[in-house]
């Protein structure tokens, strides 16, 4: 019995050593493998065609820049296409020349005019399209498209651009699908625009708060010294009568 129970506790051993050697010996695949799944997950998430800074405040101007970097080992990007939004039309754009690329900027009529510095506009910009003269966009690198851009709408949270990259091997890469709010970012996400509370109300509101305190301040302390003023005269009369007084009384002494 003792040599059987032996024998049996033997094999598991041996067992357990060998999975463990297995084990050892595969877990660097294992390892390699999680980790180029880990990397192949976050390549689009920085690789992708945007637009920056990622925000800007309602109801002005704002010049941005579209980031176009290169995703191909063999290939140029030699074609951009930056459909601008219909829903929120923008009645300037004017694209900052780039050299070695040419820019042509379509315009397109608005289905509800819109109001602009007391002027009805009835057209509107509707796509840029910088095409390159040379290489373009090479292996390894990106190029920036600045674009001044107004007036933004005040009633608005983003403002959605759907952008087609065309590299010189005639491939395209649309990337036009808006995120879903709480979602994952999909695989071609379109550049947004995120807009914000105007900064020059929250300024103009936050000086008049602070000059409402100073001129608070100011008639306290005109106040403050007013009151002053009016002790210190009724102290120097009370001093004054006092003076009268003694000098009437010390008169009469010397006269007794």
């Amino acid at each position: 019995m003792t040599d059987t129970a032996g024998a049996a506790a033997g094999a598991d051993t041996a067992g357990g050593a060998g999975r463990g050697r297995w084990l050892a010996r595969r877990l660097p695949v294992i390892g390699g493998i999680a980790a180029g799944g880990v990397l192949l997950l976050a390549v689009p998430a920085f690789a992708h065609v945007s637009v920056q800074p990622g925000t800007a405040p309602k109801g002005g101007y704002a010049t941005v820049n579209f980031k176009v970097p290169n995703e191909r080992d063999n290939a140029s990007t030699v074609k951009l296409e930056v459909s601008l939004p219909t829903d929120h039309p923008l009645a300037s754009v004017m694209p900052q020349p780039v050299p070695g690329w040419q820019i042509e900027v379509t315009k397109a009529k608005l289905a509800k005019p819109i109001e602009m510095h007391g002027e009805k506009i009835n057209e509107a910009p509707s796509k840029i399209t910088w095409t390159a003269d040379g290489k373009g966009v090479e292996p390894g690198q990106f190029q920036q498209f600045p674009v001044s851009v107004g007036q933004l709408p005040d009633n608005a949270d983003q403002l959605v651009f759907k952008a087609l990259q065309t590299y010189d091997n005639k491939e395209v890469v649309r990337w036009i699908e808006p995120a879903k709010p709480g979602g994952p970012e999909p695989e071609n996400p379109a550049p947004v625009l995120a807009l914000t509370a105007a900064d020059g109300a929250d300024g103009a509101a936050a000086k008049s708060g602070a000059q409402a305190k100073d001129t608070a301040a100011d008639a306290g302390a005109v106040s403050g010294s007013d009151t002053t003023a009016r002790v210190l005269a009724v102290v120097g009369i009370v001093v004054g009568i006092a003076g009268v007084a003694f000098g009437v009384l010390a008169g009469r002494r010397r006269s007794a």
